[in-house]
Order: structure tokens, then sequence, then C-alpha cells
């Protein structure tokens, strides 16, 4: 369960409303929760607890079409699907990486491309722009934003300026997405914690490391 509680449709205002609407029809997305797309749609409900975020958040998703009228992205949705993938897989988000595969699949980025991105480093189906994309959301996501005068290069002579900044930011809006559903346990990343101790078996004990059967 997620471990805030979600806004009721009847709670909701005016801009919430709306989107609720679209995603779950006559519904109340707590009492009757499931999108479309097989989510359990409680990124929604949660994120209404507060308006204003919940308002900027989905401003975000607008730049690049979703819930509006048109796009005002000017970068290519394939590179920033790429970037958003990548940071959903490095950053173990079930629900980010998930939902990305189908909206890159959609813009045209193949199933062997998609199937290949949490080994991009020994895949031979990118070129030289996708590596030199997924090497940045590494940096950005695994490195903290560390990153050499090589590689910046090595993207800048793909991408513009501009195309740099636009995907900078979205895939680290989209790293914000994939900490939250996983401190907050929303979507597909309400999961038990994954690391843990692995119990000896009943009749076994505990190896004595610095014992004596160690130093013979």
């Amino acid at each position: 369960m997620p471990r805030l509680r979600g806004v009721s449709k009847k709670e909701a205002n005016k801009v919430v409303g709306k989107f609720y609407q679209a995603l779950f029809s006559d519904r109340d997305p707590v009492e009757e929760p499931g999108t479309a797309t097989g989510t359990p749609g409680n990124w929604w409900t949660v994120f209404a607890l507060v308006p204003y975020i919940f308002e900027h958040a989905t401003n975000h998703f607008g730049m690049f079409g979703m819930f509006a009228e048109k796009s005002v992205s000017q970068l290519d949705p394939i590179t920033r699907e790429l970037g958003i993938i990548r940071a959903g897989y490095t950053q173990g988000s079930q629900f980010v990486f998930s939902q990305h595969c189908k909206v890159a699949r959609r813009f045209g980025l193949s199933d062997e491309k998609i199937s290949a991105i949490p080994h991009w480093q020994v895949s031979s189906l990118f070129d030289e722009k996708e590596r030199a994309i997924l090497a940045w959301s590494d940096a950005l996501i695994l490195q903290g934003g560390r990153s050499s005068d090589e590689l910046f290069e090595a993207l800048h002579s793909h991408l513009s300026d501009e195309d740099i900044l636009e995907l900078t930011y979205h895939v680290m809006g989209y790293n914000l997405h994939a900490v939250c559903c996983k401190a907050l346990r929303l979507e597909y990343d309400d999961v038990p914690e994954r690391i843990c101790e692995v119990p000896i078996p009943s009749d076994g004990e505990v190896t004595d490391w610095a014992g004596a059967a160690w130093k013979k």
C-alpha cells in the first residue's frame, strides 16, 4: 500500500479532477483504482494531496504533449525516452522504467533496443548518438552529474545546447519521480525492501571467518 493517503474524487480540486476524469472516467480512483495501462494509478491520487505540486508535475508532462493540446518540446522524443528509460532502470524504479518503455515504443524505438537498455554498454544495437545519450543519463543518475569533457563533447556533437539542457531536465525530472515512487511505495514500486539478510539453514552454523579453520 502507498505510504500516504490518496485524494478521493470528491476531494479533488478542478485541476486534479480534470486528470481524474481523463484517467479514471467516473470512478473514484481511491475506491476503484486502476488505469487503462494496468497501473494502480496511485501516483495521481497521492500527488493530489498537494495540488500545486500536482500541477507542477503535470505541467512537466505537458511539455511533451501528455494530457496537453500539443507538445512544446523541441527535443526528439526518442532522445528523451532513451534518457528517461535508462534513468528509471539505473534508479531502480519499475514504474518509471516500465511506463517509458511503452512511451518509447510508441515513438518507434524497437523492442530490441528497449530490451538492450539495461546492458547498453555491451550492445551493438545503439549508434554513437544513442550511446552518448545513454552515457549522459548514467552520468546524471549514477555519478550525480559528474561527467567528463569527453562525454559532453560526444553528446554535443549530436545535440544542440538547447537539446542537452532539455534532455538533462527531463532525465532529472524523472529521477525525482523514480525516487518518490520508491520512497512512497507508489505504483509498481510498491514492493518490500529487496535487500535483506538471507538466513542460514536451520541445521547450519555461522562460519568463524577469523577462527582456526580459516588459518589452516
